[in-house]
């Protein structure tokens, strides 16, 4: 059975696709897991359709939920129209949502071709962008972006933007290899674009 939608530590996850424009050296993928840390197998046999996915978050009670998290096995972003889409067909139908949430690596614009933020308002509570490194270089070597550096001044302005239009912006590294100054580089240059610096525990294979 396809995971669409799972539960860790009272939030609801939703998961849409298998896709991701980056490799990064910490991801569960490199090693042919199928998951993440928040469930064992989160391989999609194929992208659901809207209504799939919108049968699926129906089955559950929302108001079990401090969240409702856009996050699976691959980048959410890739199907932002869709994730918009169901964010605005549940509340059409009274569903009453737990803050929305976004995990994304923070290309979206370069993925869709456009700029999305402004699409972000309303809808999406907490958006929190993968950051990863103090410096293009850093950034670049852990994240592996296939636009390559390109990928590191798309997530910046990505995330300068989104913090016009979303309550809370929050910017993520993994504190493997970081030093104290290394994570107050980070939180620097994530206040500086309207955000707020996460550092998550590193968890080995």
């Amino acid at each position: 059975m396809m995971t669409i939608s799972y539960e860790y530590e009272g939030s609801l996850y939703v998961n849409l696709t298998n896709k991701c424009d980056c490799a990064c050296v910490f991801c569960l993928r490199h090693n042919g897991h199928k998951g993440s840390i928040y469930a064992d197998d989160l391989w999609l046999e194929h992208e659901p359709s809207r209504q799939e996915a919108l049968d699926d978050l129906l089955a559950r009670d929302m108001s079990r939920y401090r969240e409702l998290v856009f996050c699976g096995f691959g980048e959410p972003m890739f199907r932002w129209e869709d994730d918009a889409w169901l964010i605005d067909e549940l509340k059409k139908r009274g569903v009453k949502l737990p803050p929305v949430r976004i995990n994304t690596n923070g290309h979206a614009n370069r993925i869709l071709g456009r700029d999305i933020t402004p699409e972000l308002s309303g809808r999406v509570d907490i958006i929190s962008v993968s950051l990863n490194g103090a410096t293009q270089a850093e950034y670049t070597a852990v994240t592996q972006p296939s636009t390559g550096e390109q990928g590191w001044t798309d997530m910046l302005e990505f995330t300068k933007k989104a913090a016009q239009y979303v309550p809370s912006v929050v910017m993520t590294i993994v504190n493997k290899d970081k030093t104290e100054a290394d994570i107050e580089a980070c939180r620097k240059l994530a206040e500086s674009l309207g955000a707020k610096l996460r550092v998550r525990e590193y968890i080995p294979d």
